[in-house]
């Protein structure tokens, strides 16, 4: 959720890390969110959840990875 709201309001994802156990928005907004960028018209609970799961996999992966640390690369890599 945090990842996808900052992605709305057109932050730089590049510099930004998930906070575990911060809370940002209402559960209406996150589902709102998930509903907006799953790609599915009219998703289940079960498609929902596991484009939940698949996101979160993928964004910590990519935090975890030298390849997406700014620090790393500096602005050689910028919005990959």
């Amino acid at each position: 959720f945090q990842y996808l709201k900052r992605f709305d309001q057109k932050c730089d994802l590049d510099t930004f890390w998930y906070e575990a156990r911060s809370v940002e928005g209402s559960p209406a907004e996150c589902l709102q969110l998930l509903l907006l960028h799953c790609g599915i018209e009219d998703p289940s609970w079960a498609e929902l959840r596991n484009f939940a799961w698949f996101l979160n996999v993928q964004l910590r992966d990519c935090e975890a990875s030298v390849f997406c640390n700014p620090d790393f690369v500096g602005d050689a890599l910028k919005g990959f």
